[in-house]
């Protein structure tokens, strides 16, 4: 089992950038790291994801603008968001999946990222 805690999230103005981190209470290596986001009234979306020796995977809002990357000794994973918009504001949570089955999935508590001027 592992615990997964965001940070980093807040209030930005539009074009203003944020970096968030979720960190791991054991190791990673096995999971598939993802952020999902959740915006009021909305479904949960795909953010990004990325496996172990891979290259992340992005959802198409977010191409171009948002960068993931994880780093298995520290147990870590990381979303770099770069020229936010207000479309943007969501609650962002990290999601650890063992072997990317979709059978030993956890779930941070969410971070709340406003875009906003």
């Amino acid at each position: 089992q592992v615990q997964l805690v965001e940070s980093g999230g807040g209030l930005v103005q539009p074009g203003g950038s944020l970096r968030l981190s979720c960190s791991a209470s054991s190791n990673i290596f096995m999971y598939v790291m993802g952020w999902y986001r959740q915006a009021p009234g909305k479904q949960r979306e795909l953010v990004a994801f990325l496996a172990n020796d891979d290259m992340p995977k992005y959802g198409e809002s977010v191409k171009g603008r948002f960068t993931m990357s994880r780093d298995n000794k520290k147990n870590t994973a990381t979303l770099q968001m770069n020229n936010l918009n207000p479309e943007d504001t969501a609650v962002y949570y990290c999601k650890a999946d063992y072997g990317g089955l979709g059978r030993d999935v956890y779930w941070g508590q969410g971070t709340q990222v406003t875009v906003s001027s």
